[in-house]
Order: C-alpha cells, then structure tokens, then sequence
C-alpha cells in the first residue's frame, strides 16, 4: 500500500515549518511549567525535515503498516516530537498547551498507546535503539520497504545498552535503520567530556559496523542530503551525527545546560516566542 505522503521539498518552507516546531516547543513547556526545552530545541530542524520530507507517514491513517517508524529514544525531549506531530496534523496544535497536564495524553515522556503518530513509548534512557532493531528486523521479516529512524541524545549514548544494540544493528545487517545523534554536546550536568565522554562518536559506531555520516543538524539542505544518503547504503545500518546546537532557536537558552530541563517564566516565554516569528 502506497500511502498519501506530502512531501515538501522547498528549503524555506520547511525552516518556516521548523519556526513553527520551535513555538509550539516553547508554548508546551511554558503551559505545562516543566519539561526539557534545550534538547527538544536541538532537533527541531531534524524532526522538520523527518515529518515534512522524508517519512512515509498520514495523520489520517498513524497505524498502517507499512509507514516509517520513528523511535525518539530521547524521549524527555517530547516537546518537540508533539509539536512535530501536531504541525503535521495528527492532532490539534492547541493541544500542546496541555503538556504534562495531569488530564492529558501528552506527558513528559511520549506513550503510543495514547498519542496517534508515536511509535514507540520511551523516556529510559538507553533503551530506543533496541526497539529500532526490532522494528527493523521485523520489517525484513516481514518483506515491509519501511524504514526506521532512532534519534539518540550524545549524554544518552554513554548507557551501555545502546552499543550492545548497535552491536545488533550491525549483526543483523539492517540498512533499513538510521540512527541520529543529537550532538549539542551538553546534558543535564554539564558536557559531554565533564560527565562521560563518548567522543570520538563517530569512530565508535563505525567500529561497531556503521555507515556513518557527519552533518550540521541546524541545516536542512544537509539533513536531507543526510537522509538521502542513508536510504542508498546496503548490507549495514547508517548513523548521522548531528551537530547541533542545545536550545536553537532561543538566544538565551543557546548552549545553556540549565536550560536542559526547566519552563520558560512569562517575560522569558514572551521573548523566546518574539525570537520565534
């Protein structure tokens, strides 16, 4: 089954669709006074170019079989995965306002029993990965021409379960699995290299039998040369890098590691929305 996909291939259309990713990021995080604006911030522009170019996905039709799946094994930066889907019509924009409303289906962590257009519940950390795997490894099972995207935050790949799953990625041979790694090089404590570094990054996941691809994961025209890529590599799995920026977007948030998980107070929402037009 070919499914009605509307693929948008204008640059600036799409940095306008990532404008409006970036709002409704700022206005669920504001709304619900708690969440993780900084890494939700950072793939704004991947999340983008996924959903508005490069899935095969309806909002009319979240469950069918044969769509691209999305594992955001990052699943703090749920914000941004919801204004995703709410911008690509899988629900209503306003409902973001409801983040972590003790009432609604959009919490903290993302849960695909409740929210259309989310494939995967996730929020521990580590553990994506090995839920990509085994969508991909099902699809080619099941002989699906899916693919399947895995976004990983670079605090999140020092959990050991994550390279005993790429060791599974590369085993089972699964060119139909991208890996992304959101590299804004800060987590909750600080960077990368203070807490536990995981550089060289791409070293390491050619080392486990990787395709690995480097890009800036602020530029769109790169992101989706990225993906082009990917989709051509056979007989292994592909991982881009992404370097990116924590907080984009939001000058007073940029590179700030306290803006890793707290909510905007009004004079800030005004300013970070005014940053935002």
């Amino acid at each position: 089954m070919t499914m009605k996909n509307e693929k948008i291939e204008n640059i600036e259309e799409l940095k306008q669709i990532a404008k409006k990713i970036r709002q409704g990021i700022i206005e669920s995080v504001y709304s619900g006074k708690s969440g993780h604006p900084g890494g939700s911030l950072s793939i704004a522009d991947i999340m983008t170019v996924l959903y508005f170019n490069e899935m095969n996905i309806n909002p009319e039709n979240p469950k069918d079989e044969d769509r691209d799946r999305l594992v955001l094994s990052k699943g703090h930066c749920a914000p941004a995965l919801y204004s995703a889907l709410a911008n690509k019509g899988f629900f209503d924009v306003q409902e973001l306002k409801s983040l972590r409303n003790i009432e609604s289906r959009l919490q903290g962590h993302p849960d695909m029993k409740k929210i259309p257009g989310v494939d995967m519940t996730t929020g521990s950390l580590g553990q994506g990965l090995s839920s990509a795997n085994g969508m991909a490894i099902a699809g080619k099972l099941d002989n699906k021409n899916y693919r399947v995207y895995c976004i990983l935050g670079d605090g999140e790949i020092e959990e050991g379960q994550i390279w005993e799953a790429a060791m599974a990625s590369s085993k089972y041979k699964l060119d139909n699995l991208c890996v992304i790694v959101d590299n804004n090089n800060l987590q909750i404590d600080g960077t990368i290299e203070e807490v536990m570094s995981s550089y060289p990054i791409d070293e390491k996941f050619r080392s486990f039998g990787f395709q690995v691809i480097n890009i800036d994961g602020h530029d769109i025209e790169e992101i989706i040369k990225g993906f082009e890529v990917a989709k051509n590599i056979k007989e292994k799995p592909t991982c881009i890098i992404a370097k990116t920026i924590k907080g984009k977007g939001v000058s007073f948030m940029e590179n700030k590691a306290e803006w890793h998980g707290k909510a905007p107070n009004e004079e800030q929402y005004n300013k970070a929305m005014k940053e935002l037009l």
